[in-house]
């Protein structure tokens, strides 16, 4: 374990490595700034091998306090002889990536529930029940009977709304017991992909501006580390629990359901093409629903493909030219979830801002007017007074 000396005097050997290999690189970073981001690297593996090392160590029996307060043979004589550890393990690389993926897949399923896929089958077995449709002994029916049975052992739909309102704040179903919604992701969640977008817009605009295209960008990959971080820890405390095994078992409903609308009979009995074609014309017909089935499974595939980004660990990555390499995964996904989103109105128009995710949330409508106090009524109307709305000086320092 290295103690006070050691620590400092090997911080003083970094600053000066840092320093001495600047002033002797100086004109070739000039001419290759990449090369500044390939020294900085290695530096900082130098000094992460050290802290690592360090971290390895065993601690004494004591974890050093005896040495410290100057008890027994080993005690220090100088503050600077006293074991000094120079780090913990780090918060945002203890994430479980199997956790994020259930996530992602959960928020896949929601897409899909909002679509009415789940709703087109469970009216097609209610016309089934009732001989209320031309179907008897094709695949469509017996899988709908098949379905219709296994019912009782499924999670029914009021677990699933439950737990999109716990794992993303979505719908009005109320939470478990000793639960809590969680309210803060869509906004975090918007945010992020924002500045994806952005990031990855920077990006094109420099490759058009400068002769070699595949130089580092002029984008800030500090503001799409920080907007991925906080998504991910936000999705961390929320990913526990039953998720893992419902989104299980809903995946294989959601394929079960697929592909009862997408059988033979079904489709004739309807004069459709695909499985989507049943869903929109059941949920057109019978619900008089406005047809979202574009926009929404378009945010499912890409809503995914962003959380699964979130589950790896490129977010840590310090190279600049290897994390722009890894965010292009994630680009044109965050594009087309931002576009999909505002054309549905759940996400406002972006625009060229810059500006972070405000800390306090804009007061509701209805808690902004409880909060105004109530007025007296105004005064008789006086020739020559001002007009109402218009505030008049007070007489004699006087307060209104």
């Amino acid at each position: 374990m290295a103690n006070v000396q050691d620590y400092q005097a090997f911080l003083d050997r970094i600053a000066a490595l840092r320093e001495t290999v600047t002033d002797r690189l100086s004109s070739q970073l000039v001419a290759d700034p990449q090369l500044a981001d390939v020294l900085n690297k290695q530096i900082d593996d130098l000094l992460q091998s050290a802290i690592t090392a360090d971290l390895q160590q065993k601690p004494p029996p004591d974890k050093g306090l005896a040495q410290l307060v100057g008890l027994g043979e080993q005690a220090a004589e100088a503050l600077g002889e006293a074991r000094l550890p120079q780090a913990i393990e780090p918060y945002d690389e203890a994430v479980s990536s199997e956790r994020l993926v259930a996530m992602a897949d959960l928020y896949y399923i929601y897409q899909h529930e909002m679509i009415g896929v789940f709703r087109a089958v469970q009216k097609l077995q209610e016309l089934f029940r009732a001989g209320a449709v031309y179907l008897s002994s094709g695949a469509g029916a017996y899988a709908l009977y098949q379905f219709d049975r296994r019912e009782v052992l499924r999670y029914t739909r009021r677990d699933r709304l439950a737990a999109y309102r716990r794992a993303f704040g979505y719908g009005r179903t109320p939470v478990p017991s000793g639960s809590r919604v969680n309210s803060d992701f869509h906004g975090l969640f918007q945010h992020f992909t924002h500045q994806v977008a952005l990031f990855h817009r920077d990006k094109r605009i420099s490759d058009v501006l400068r002769e070699r295209a595949y130089d580092p960008s002029f984008g800030s990959i500090a503001v799409v580390r920080r907007a991925g971080l906080d998504l991910r820890n936000n999705l961390k405390f929320t990913s526990y629990g039953h998720v893992n095994v419902l989104r299980v078992e809903v995946m294989q409903l959601l394929d079960e359901a697929y592909r009862i609308l997408g059988s033979d009979d079904i489709r004739k009995l309807y004069g459709a093409d695909t499985a989507w074609d049943v869903v929109e014309i059941v949920l057109a017909q019978y619900f008089g629903d406005r047809l979202v089935t574009s926009p929404r499974q378009r945010m499912a595939i890409a809503g995914r493909e962003v959380l699964r980004w979130l589950a790896q660990p490129h977010l840590l990555q310090n190279q600049r030219s290897t994390f722009e390499t890894l965010l292009l995964e994630i680009a044109e996904s965050a594009e087309e979830w931002l576009t999909s989103a505002q054309s549905l109105g759940l996400t406002p128009p972006r625009d060229d801002r810059r500006a972070a995710l405000p800390w306090d949330r804009p007061a509701a409508p209805a808690a902004a007017a409880q909060r105004v106090t109530r007025r007296p009524p105004a005064p008789p109307a006086v020739r020559g007074a001002a007009p109402r709305g218009r505030v008049t000086a007070p007489l004699n320092g006087a307060r209104v």
